[in-house]
């Protein structure tokens, strides 16, 4: 279960809704974020507020301090702080009012909980306008990449899920899991709701597993469960509120024709789904009956977290199903045009399945116009048709909107690195250069995201990076430099066969052959009183047109100017 293609530093990951935490907190006094146990609220709150004073209100001595003194607890922080599992002590927020309106300055407090009821019911009571709400959900795809140990294969992502620690200490999804949903049972549901049976709730959480991408019958699981149906209602709602589950509604616009009005029940982790079904192997989902629904699950919570790191959430979502069987996975809406989504497990990209979304196409017609139909599929080719075009399951990302340009992110030792040059190099054609932003972003202007291109990476200071292949639909691709004291990389453009490259470099000219491993070494200069070291340079990579070269000084003490063999790159 091993993945070449990742950025991973120190045990912590880019997120993909840092942007919008760190846009929050430039406006907003302070910053809520939500998000099931476990998904990374913590890391990434203490990772990007670094200077704020961090407390854990699971800790009972910080609990019982913010429940019994509120105002000495909150006295502790003149400048805010990052307070952890504020649920715990909702009293706490109806105090901290008095603090924000008193001095309203943005990114002073940045709250995090793990359920949603309590939570939300807290904070409209108390910093209603005075907070910015963010939900951070498990891993999308895109992130889980980053990780050193990601899911090969898509029975494997199916499988693994999204939880980050997972990933991040190459843990037994199952076993972990099995402790997750134990302490689930244990603290979250009694906590939200007294549930008198906890063997009963834990069969009506199978249960629910085994209906993921299925329609929301709550008769149907009371039967099954041994409950009434006000108690299935008031079950899934305490799975709603862990963020466990989540109903997706019917699609409903104002047509002629019946349909259906009942939800569909989906788990935002496929993860969680399978070890719930008693799946302890990524094999046993090859033959498994629920197979399918998996994939579905999949693929609708790949959507909707790409939605939500984007800041729009779950808005927009539906399915489409009318009385005579005609039915649609994912409708996402947007103004003025619909994205139709159909999820199949398959390897085989069938016409069949986009003719079966025509259908759907045609009966909505009247409620907008549809951009685009996409099928999700198990394969791993992209295929454009008349109707319609076949996504690869690793390019879910893809399938719905908002689409995301190009983009490189570039980092060295976890912090964003500026005016670096980045190079793509799509097969058969000429490279297209960017330079990165003061967030280390560079975007790209490439004709065909859904094909792979090489990827070159340099910048003063630090050692070049060559990625043999980036597929910009899949993923945000992330990069992480070496520092290299007195010396650096360059992008050299117009490289052609048999002509010299002839450019500046510390302000003096520099000629040197565009051939791999070719070497050549600037002489010292001195001007009046000022020595210029000599440097050491070597071509790394040609390709597209493009040269990526490295350079160092030659005086540096203990030879760390020393250019290292990086031609296997």
């Amino acid at each position: 279960m091993i993945c070449t293609d990742f950025c991973y530093d120190s045990g912590v990951i880019h997120r993909d809704l840092s942007s919008q935490i760190r846009h929050a907190a430039t406006w907003a006094p302070s910053v809520t974020l939500t998000g099931p146990r476990q998904s990374g609220k913590t890391t990434l709150c203490r990772s990007i507020f670094s200077e704020h004073p961090y407390r854990s209100l699971e800790a009972p001595d910080e609990r019982m301090f913010a429940t019994e003194d509120p105002r000495g607890f909150l006295a502790q922080f003149p400048a805010g702080a990052v307070l952890d599992e504020v649920q715990q002590a909702p009293d706490l927020l109806s105090y901290l009012q008095g603090i924000i309106d008193a001095d309203p300055a943005p990114g002073r407090w940045i709250l995090t909980g793990s359920r949603n009821l309590a939570l939300l019911e807290s904070v409209s009571q108390s910093l209603a306008g005075r907070t910015a709400m963010h939900l951070l959900l498990p891993l999308s795809w895109d992130e889980a990449r980053r990780f050193p140990t990601c899911p090969a294969s898509l029975d494997e992502a199916v499988f693994t899920g999204g939880y980050p620690r997972i990933l991040d200490r190459a843990l037994s999804p199952s076993d972990w899991l099995r402790s997750y949903v134990a302490t689930y049972l244990e603290r979250d549901v009694r906590s939200i709701r007294r549930v008198g049976d906890l063997s009963a709730f834990q069969r009506f959480v199978e249960l629910c597993a085994g209906r993921t991408a299925q329609l929301l019958n709550y008769s149907s699981l009371a039967d099954d469960c041994g409950i009434s149906q006000p108690t299935a209602k008031a079950w899934f709602s305490i799975l709603e509120a862990g963020y466990v589950a989540f109903h997706l509604p019917p699609f409903h616009a104002k047509l002629r024709q019946r349909l259906v009005k009942m939800p569909k029940l989906y788990f935002f982790d496929s993860g969680l789904a399978c070890w719930l079904l008693g799946i302890r192997e990524p094999s046993q989902l090859r033959t498994h009956p629920l197979r399918g629904a998996l994939f579905e699950t999949w693929v609708v919570s790949e959507v909707l977290k790409h939605r939500t790191n984007q800041g729009r959430g779950a808005g927009g979502l539906s399915f489409y199903r009318d009385s005579r069987g005609r039915e649609l996975d994912l409708v996402v809406g947007a103004p003025r045009r619909l994205t139709l989504i159909e999820a199949k497990s398959s390897a085989t990209p069938k016409g069949s399945l986009l003719a079966r979304a025509q259908r759907v196409r045609q009966r909505i017609a009247g409620a907008g116009p549809v951009s685009e139909l996409a099928v999700v599929y198990g394969g791993d080719r992209v295929q454009n048709r008349s109707h319609g075009r076949f996504v690869p399951w690793r390019m879910v990302r893809s399938a719905a909107p908002p689409r995301i340009p190009p983009t490189v992110r570039v980092f060295a030792a976890g912090e964003p690195v500026a005016k670096a040059t980045v190079a793509a190099i799509p097969v058969g054609g000429a490279c297209v250069t960017a330079e990165t932003d003061s967030r280390g972003r560079a975007t790209l202007r490439l004709n065909d995201q859904g094909r792979p291109v090489r990827v070159l990476v340099a910048s003063d200071g630090f050692a070049s990076h060559a990625e043999r292949e980036w597929v910009p639909d899949e993923r945000i691709l992330h990069v992480q430099l070496d520092s290299r004291p007195g010396g650096g990389s360059r992008i050299v453009e117009h490289a052609a066969p048999g002509s010299p490259l002839d450019f500046a470099l510390a302000g003096r000219s520099v000629l040197v052959n565009p051939t791999e491993g070719e070497r050549a070494t600037i002489p010292a200069r001195r001007r009046g009183a000022l020595r210029a070291p000599a440097l050491q340079l070597r071509v790394v990579k040609v390709a597209g047109g493009a040269a990526l070269l490295e350079y160092a000084r030659t005086e540096v003490p203990g030879g760390a100017g020393a250019l290292p063999d990086r031609s296997a790159q």
